[in-house]
């Protein structure tokens, strides 16, 4: 489009969303690249950019969108104006790593696009991930390590997104920052637990290359609980940020639980990770290849087993989820700007409903028992259809519906059912109060646990989250270490705001 009849005033009247932010499904099942149209989104971006209404009050970076505050507007318009630079350190004022939520985020500030009221919402992800990788293209990220040293040490526990996040922040604010890691290799979830197809581990190595030219050690093969003892590292260390993520998976206790062939969603998902990295390691028993697959769990994490399993070359996937489906459009009770519960195809959905004929999901089913196939293998399940249905206390109960009864012939299944909350070794062992739902205790809107100097960030104290959450999680708690080492703070709170935090 011409350069010229760009209209910014009427843009998000003229201009449709576009619809090519993925490469074509028939392409992209058959490799393990990344599954985004990284080139042609790039090609029509300022048109996407002109898109933007600039609103008086962005809601696209408040609560309700952006947990990290990201300065959206903003640069948007800098991007329309082709001002990359200026729209690079707008992004990086707030986001430590837009590489990885410009391409794993499910992008709750277009849920929150005052444009989305009416009409498909800006595409603010698409927009972020091309200034990003634009820098990089242009040679303009580079290592910055502080100029002085504090002499205080700080050391983290996991090197996910939180831990990698309050890594940078607290090496920027000078002080010595040691990463460990129980894995071989750095990047926690994102290097294990999200398939290259949406994460390339080349983007994750990047930037942990760079985090160690700024100064960040890294210690990989280390578990503190288990080959290191949390108390060692409590009395080495000025402080200990736990980054733990939320790694106790939820299981499904029927009967036949124990039988070959069913395995958590996230152990088949490293398994292959590492398989793809070059390691040396016994993969078989984790491969799809040749067979019925079902993945119980209706989650992202669902969505990327069943895309793995599809590039293994799986005869069949179905994926279960005891839910109902969505609604086309949003609920009464899901207003704007609210996060938008409604159906839709995610990647992995769309790439087997081209290969089998079918959408994958089955809604409103449980699974009763796993059948043996007299050698202790998996080769079904017992199911059923369920209905929703309020009780007098308006509580919604699970009502399994008469003669739905149905075998659903497998030989691999995957749990991809959530998870319960971090692992406990280092909580037992410096006795840290947990809450309610089993994850570390911290007064509210604070990282402090209830031992003194251990702090905790990410999932492992709020829950499991979004990427997004545990980057701020992991600034926010960054943050506030420094805040407590040295009296005061320059590192930048949400919205890029340098401000203290209250006493």
């Amino acid at each position: 489009m011409n350069k010229k009849k760009l209209d910014k005033l009427r843009g998000f009247m003229k201009y449709p969303r576009s619809s090519n932010q993925y490469r074509e499904v028939n392409t992209r099942q058959k490799d393990w690249k990344e599954i985004y149209n990284h080139k042609g989104v790039k090609a029509g971006l300022k048109v996407q950019a002109a898109r933007c209404m600039e609103c008086g009050v962005p809601f696209c970076q408040s609560d309700h969108g952006c947990p990290l505050s990201n300065i959206i507007p903003k640069w948007n318009d800098l991007v329309f104006k082709n001002n990359w630079k200026e729209a690079l350190n707008q992004l990086l004022q707030t986001n430590n790593f837009p590489e990885f939520t410009g391409r794993v985020c499910p992008a709750p500030c277009e849920g929150a696009c005052v444009l989305g009221i009416n009409a498909p919402a800006v595409t603010i992800k698409n927009i972020e991930c091309a200034i990003i990788d634009h820098a990089f293209e242009k040679g303009w990220i580079k290592p910055e390590p502080p100029v002085t040293r504090t002499g205080k040490t700080v050391a983290i526990v996991g090197s996910g997104p939180s831990g990698l996040a309050a890594a940078a922040q607290l090496n920027k604010a000078g002080h010595t920052v040691t990463v460990f890691e129980r894995n071989d290799r750095v990047g926690g979830l994102m290097r294990y637990g999200i398939p290259t197809m949406k994460l390339g581990k080349d983007v994750v190595q990047r930037r942990v290359d760079l985090m160690e030219q700024e100064g960040i050690e890294f210690q990989c093969n280390v578990e503190v609980g288990k080959n290191m003892s949390a108390e060692d590292l409590m009395n080495k260390y000025d402080s200990v940020l736990l980054c733990l993520g939320a790694t106790h998976p939820r299981d499904l206790p029927i009967p036949g639980r124990n039988l070959n062939g069913i395995h958590y969603a996230m152990s088949f998902l490293e398994t292959w990770q590492k398989k793809q990295e070059g390691n040396d390691i016994e993969y078989a028993k984790m491969l799809a290849k040749d067979k019925d697959v079902v993945i119980i769990g209706g989650g992202d994490t669902g969505c990327d087993c069943i895309a793995t399993s599809l590039r293994h070359g799986a005869k069949s996937i179905t994926s279960f989820e005891i839910l109902p489906p969505p609604p086309p459009s949003r609920a009464p009770n899901n207003p704007w700007p609210t996060w938008p519960k409604v159906f839709k195809m995610d990647y992995g959905h769309e790439e087997v409903e081209l290969k089998f004929g079918r959408d994958p999901r089955i809604f409103n089913i449980k699974s009763s028992n796993f059948v043996d196939d007299g050698n202790g293998n998996v080769c079904g399940i017992n199911t059923a259809l369920v209905e929703w249905v309020k009780d007098d206390a308006g509580r919604w109960n699970m009502k399994d519906v008469e003669g739905s009864e149905k075998l659903i012939k497998c030989d691999m299944v995957m749990l991809a059912m959530g998870f319960l909350g971090p692992e406990k070794k280092i909580a037992d062992e410096l006795a840290a109060k947990l809450d309610a739902r089993g994850n570390f205790q911290t007064p509210k809107n604070k990282y402090a646990t209830s031992v003194p100097r251990l702090y905790a960030a990410g999932d492992c104290r709020r829950g499991q989250s979004l990427v997004v959450w545990a980057i701020t999680e992991g600034r926010q708690a960054a943050r506030q270490i420094d805040f407590d080492l040295m009296g005061h703070s320059s590192l930048a709170g949400p919205g890029g705001i340098v401000y203290q935090p209250e006493d």
